[in-house]
């Protein structure tokens, strides 16, 4: 599991220091470094580029011999190992392992950096998601929601049970629909539908709300037998009622943490970011998931709840959804 990404000279996060868990939650204001650091996440996975010139923070004084670096570490579980991303004005940006002293198992570095060329950052665009895609058995599903009807076909044929769990799990999210239907609009190709629950009848993929398909490809990523090793998700409550809101933190959950729901497979590391403070009042008992982005000027910061000092006396009565909104958490737009 990733511990920690430090940050330096990487846009707005100039000195940072981003803390993870299995499962966490980042909330802040606009331009404070959330999407910034599912970048510099995806830069260390060799998964973003950009210009020098695009990383270099506008508040540091320009040099040519600026140095932009990201480390991550990661826990005692796999030896203490770190990644370290670096970019210089006048080199090309790279990544190197960082060894720290101590025996290592057997091809750490090979299996270190295969599970991060697997890290995935899912942005859904429902009108992606609803188009027709060749059948392939090696699919997945893509961070942008394409060959969400291949997945869905394939936990059917290859995971049954899970398949009807699914079902049924969707019945909770979205009570209108009893189960997800599969069309074949062409040679080679598969599409879905979804049945509704009183009349039986099929609605066409396209023909579904964003909400709708969005709900759907966040149940299917929870159900899927072999996830990524690590995902992010930017605003994954964006476009869904709040009533949804638990249900986005149980898939979140049990992506996170499968031996809680009676599964076998290994644990999934789930990073998200949010602007609602439904989604983030039902992580007030679990502190240590929450992160604080926290913009001063042109410059970010992160800090875990469950370090800001006396933060349940600071609560008090108040949800944490409240008290985030107004301020006294830090995290919220301030006066420049």
């Amino acid at each position: 599991m990733i511990e920690s990404i430090h940050f330096e000279n990487f846009k707005v996060l100039r000195d940072a220091t981003l803390p993870l868990q299995r499962l966490t939650l980042i909330v802040g204001p606009n331009g404070s470094g959330k999407s910034t650091a599912i970048q510099g996440l995806l830069a260390v996975a060799g998964r973003y580029s950009a210009q020098f010139d695009e990383l270099w923070p506008v508040s540091a004084p320009a040099s040519p011999e600026g140095n932009i670096k990201l480390t991550a570490r990661f826990d005692s579980t796999d030896h203490s190992l770190a990644v370290q991303w670096q970019a210089t004005q006048r080199g090309s940006a790279r990544a190197v392992l960082a060894i720290a002293p101590g025996p290592h198992p057997l091809n750490a570095e090979t299996r270190l950096f295969q599970r991060l060329e697997q890290v995935r950052a899912y942005s859904f665009q429902s009108k992606l998601m609803v188009a027709p895609v060749q059948l392939s058995r090696k699919a997945r599903m893509a961070e942008d929601g394409r060959n969400l009807a291949i997945v869905l076909d394939r936990i059917r044929d290859e995971a049954p049970e899970r398949f009807e769990a699914l079902n049924a799990e969707l019945g909770g999210w979205l009570p209108e629909f009893d189960h997800i239907l599969f069309e074949t609009p062409g040679d080679g190709l598969r599409s879905f539908a979804l049945r509704t629950r009183k009349e039986q009848l099929p609605i066409q993929a396209r023909n579904l709300s964003d909400g709708t398909l969005l709900a759907l490809a966040m149940l299917c990523l929870a159900y899927t037998p072999d996830p990524p090793p690590v995902v992010c998700f930017e605003e994954p409550d964006h476009g869904l009622h709040p009533r949804l809101m638990r249900d986005v933190r149980d898939a979140l959950h049990r992506l996170a943490y499968p031996e809680n729901f009676g599964e076998t497979r290994a644990p999934v590391q789930v990073i998200v970011t949010t602007h609602s403070p439904i989604l983030l009042d039902l992580f007030r008992d679990h502190p240590e998931e929450v992160v604080i982005a926290n913009k001063v000027g042109t410059e970010a910061t992160f800090q875990r709840l469950s370090d800001i000092p006396n933060f349940e006396e600071i609560l008090g009565e108040c949800s944490l959804g409240d008290a985030w909104y107004t301020g006294i958490l830090g995290g919220v737009p301030t006066e420049p």
